[in-house]
């Protein structure tokens, strides 16, 4: 609903004082431009009523003043104010730290557990587009592939660079967890999220997970762990000289280490045995992560100059063309 309307540009409105000059101009012309004739009497006169024509002719000048008018009214930017909507303000940060190591390539999940991770992340942030969201990537190093962003267009272009063996072989989970927590350290979100996605147990880098559970605690900030992998063993491409053979690798996950990790922080572990199992789990976390604030009122302004040059621009036009047609005066 319309409240009032406010000016983004007042000043132009000083303009609206050549409008009283316009009239009375007009008036002091109009008068001096008749024609004068000496005659014994008017009375052969009084009788002849003027034209419609002649009423008429005046709208060209109304019509002129009505556009200088708008167009004021338009250089000053009316803005309408709306208000008392209800909203829902999210206000997530949110990083995704993923596992890139090798045993990622593994087929249990289609058409493997790093593809098949990409595609759902992407779908779970392009269904949240009011929260800046991050790319951490990890193997037996870490490294940021996107920083915090609202533009998740190059969120999901980059998502298409990340392969394995970007970077060395392992899985350093304290490091991607470190890494991610440092992206959140200076957000001012109102809630503060890291997905970590793996397939593996810690056996590379500085920081052991559980320390860098802790620094992101001392952050605010919440971790959901999220172990990718089917139960007992996967089929596994090998490079051979006679080309790519499977072979059945065993599956190992630190789910314990993962729980913890997520229990220390508020967060939750999920285990994703399968495609359909990794979609659910992240619209579940999805779920937990929705309508953190309830705002009752606002104020939103909208632009309304449009309406008012687009008359004036139609007044003109009119003004043109009844000039130069029904009220066009011979030379």
């Amino acid at each position: 609903m319309l409240n009032n309307i406010e000016f983004a540009n007042p000043d132009f409105l000083y303009l609206l004082v050549i409008i009283p000059l316009m009239i009375a101009w007009y008036w002091y012309k109009n008068n001096r431009s008749k024609a004068e004739m000496q005659i014994s009497s008017t009375l052969p006169f009084a009788r002849v009523k003027k034209s419609a024509r002649q009423y008429l002719y005046h709208l060209l000048f109304v019509f002129r003043v009505l556009t200088v008018l708008l167009l004021i009214v338009a250089l000053a930017r009316p803005q309408s104010t709306s208000s008392s909507q209800d909203v829902t303000i999210e206000g997530i940060d949110i990083v995704l730290a993923m596992d890139i190591s090798g045993s990622m390539l593994a087929e249990d999940l289609k058409p493997n557990r790093l593809e098949a991770a990409k595609q759902v992340a992407e779908e779970f942030i392009a269904g949240r587009p009011n929260d800046r969201a991050g790319l951490v990537i990890f193997s037996g190093e870490t490294f940021t592939q996107v920083p915090l962003t609202t533009d998740h267009d190059i969120l999901k272009n980059m998502f298409k660079e990340v392969k394995s063996g970007m970077i060395e072989d392992g899985t350093a989970l304290g490091d991607g967890l470190a890494t991610a927590a440092s992206r959140l350290r200076d957000s001012k979100a109102i809630s503060k999220v890291i997905i970590l996605l793996t397939d593996g147990v810690n056996n590379m880098g500085s920081l052991d997970p559980l320390s860098a559970a802790e620094i992101a605690k001392l952050y605010g900030i919440r971790i959901y762990t999220i172990g990718v992998g089917s139960l007992g063993t996967a089929p596994y491409p090998v490079q051979t000289p006679f080309g790519i053979r499977y072979q059945d690798m065993e599956v190992k996950i630190d789910e314990d280490l993962l729980k913890e990790v997520a229990q220390m922080t508020d967060g939750k572990y999920f285990r994703a045995t399968s495609n359909r199992k990794l979609k659910e789990i992240y619209v579940e976390i999805d779920k937990l992560e929705k309508s953190k604030i309830d705002v009752t009122e606002f104020h939103k302004k909208s632009e309304e100059f449009e309406i008012l040059a687009l008359i004036a621009l139609i007044l003109f036009t009119l003004e043109i063309l009844l000039k130069n047609t029904i009220f066009r005066t011979n030379p």
